[in-house]
């Protein structure tokens, strides 16, 4: 039987990271400064962790002007909420466990 933790998903594994999928699973579409706000985190490293989530294509990024100000907002794709959901369950099952 494959062991519970190898069915965590290794993109979500830093807090960061974790927090950013968490945000975006319950909101449509969430702005960069709202997120650095939320996740308390520097411009680089939460703009590092979102390239990381867009590569695995588990965000997608929506970039327009508001005003004459540009504005950068993020979402979930349906393959970050699937990915998103099994690492959850994973980390439950993993809870559930009993040694």
């Amino acid at each position: 039987m494959k062991h519970i933790s190898t069915q965590l998903n290794k993109a979500f594994d830093h807090r960061i990271r974790l927090g950013l999928m968490s945000v975006l699973m319950v909101n449509d579409w969430v702005d960069f400064n709202t997120l650095k706000e939320l996740l308390d985190a520097t411009d680089g490293n939460l703009a590092s962790h979102i390239k990381a989530l867009e590569a695995e294509n588990y965000i997608e990024v929506k970039k327009q002007f508001i005003g004459r100000r540009p504005n950068t907002s993020y979402a979930a794709t349906e393959l970050g909420k699937k990915a998103f959901n099994d690492h959850l369950d994973a980390l439950e099952q993993l809870l559930k466990q009993r040694d």
